[in-house]
């Protein structure tokens, strides 16, 4: 297994993230106006033994569950937060998604996840798994709330202490 990056050291494959945009759009629902052949609503998520599902928020935040969709499947690994509470952050370092916010918080409920696009912290996935609020050094942050988890909720207090007592884990998210 490659070691895993310094803190920020993420290298950006643009040729890649434009390769792998159209396909993300043609899975947004219809409602969102973009052409779709199929919806992707769902996603599985694995963190060692644990294993989710959760309901992507694809009305409230099209363009970020796109985006989201496009990096599908997503082998990563999850760290505790430094900032925020009881959450897990997947970083992406500089990744440019080219997003605003949409479905914005910075008050997520246990289970639901936020994708922050970059810009005063750096780009992320924020996986709360008890009492958070987003933050980073810079201060207070409000992240695109793009996927709640349905599957697995009571699994999350095991999660919170997995991440919190052993460590980075892997983590992988598929498409349902």
């Amino acid at each position: 297994m490659p070691a895993w990056p310094e803190y920020g050291a993420f290298p950006i494959n643009l040729e890649l993230e434009a390769a792998l945009l159209p396909r993300a759009c043609k899975q947004l629902p219809k409602s969102t106006g973009l052409y779709s052949d199929r919806e992707l609503a769902r996603v599985r998520i694995t963190v060692s033994g644990l294993k989710f599902e959760a309901r992507l928020e694809a009305e409230r935040a099209p363009k970020t569950c796109a985006r989201f969709a496009a990096m599908l499947p997503l082998k990563a690994r999850l760290i505790q937060a430094r900032w925020s509470g009881e959450a897990g952050w997947i970083p992406f370092g500089e990744l440019a998604l080219e997003l605003g916010y949409e479905n914005a918080t910075s008050y997520p409920a246990p289970g639901q996840l936020l994708l922050y696009p970059g810009g005063l912290s750096e780009t992320e996935i924020l996986f709360p798994y008890g009492p958070t609020v987003f933050a980073s050094k810079m201060g207070q942050l409000a992240g695109n709330h793009f996927a709640t988890i349905e599957d697995g909720a009571d699994q999350l207090a095991a999660l919170g202490k997995l991440v919190l007592w052993e460590g980075a884990q892997d983590i992988t998210f598929e498409a349902v």
